[in-house]
């Protein structure tokens, strides 16, 4: 059971998706030019990188478009964000604007595209 809760803008900047996060208590939810719907969460990973013990990614949850509510598939962005430990990594990735994130998924969409294409334009050949 699902219960509005109003937002709270005292909590962050709701143009950020650290911010819009907080501000509203559950993650952003993104439409993809594929017709699907994604919600996006920062998550974060030990890394090797000298600028932060930590890196932070986007993972995008693709939501069914029938059916029974679930998730359909992911795409996961690389490390875009560093820091000396996951909080100072998830700020650092979640001070991106909604925009900039829209704009990401688009291109992980249309990267995903290709790469099935090229794998069955070799299916066909073989």
């Amino acid at each position: 059971m699902s219960r509005f809760i109003p937002p709270d803008h005292s909590l962050g900047d709701e143009r950020t998706i650290g911010g819009y996060a907080a501000v509203h208590a559950r993650p952003a939810a993104l439409e993809g030019s594929d017709g699907m719907s994604y919600s996006v969460e920062i998550m974060t990973d030990r890394t090797d990188v000298a600028a932060g013990a930590y890196g932070a990614f986007f993972m995008f949850l693709q939501w069914t478009r029938l059916g029974e509510q679930g998730v359909a598939g992911h795409l996961e962005s690389e490390c875009l964000a560093w820091g000396t430990d996951r909080d100072a990594a998830k700020r650092a990735l979640g001070a991106w604007t909604i925009d900039r994130v829209q704009a990401l998924l688009e291109e992980m969409i249309v990267a995903r595209r290709a790469s099935e294409m090229d794998a069955k334009r070799r299916e066909d050949a073989e």
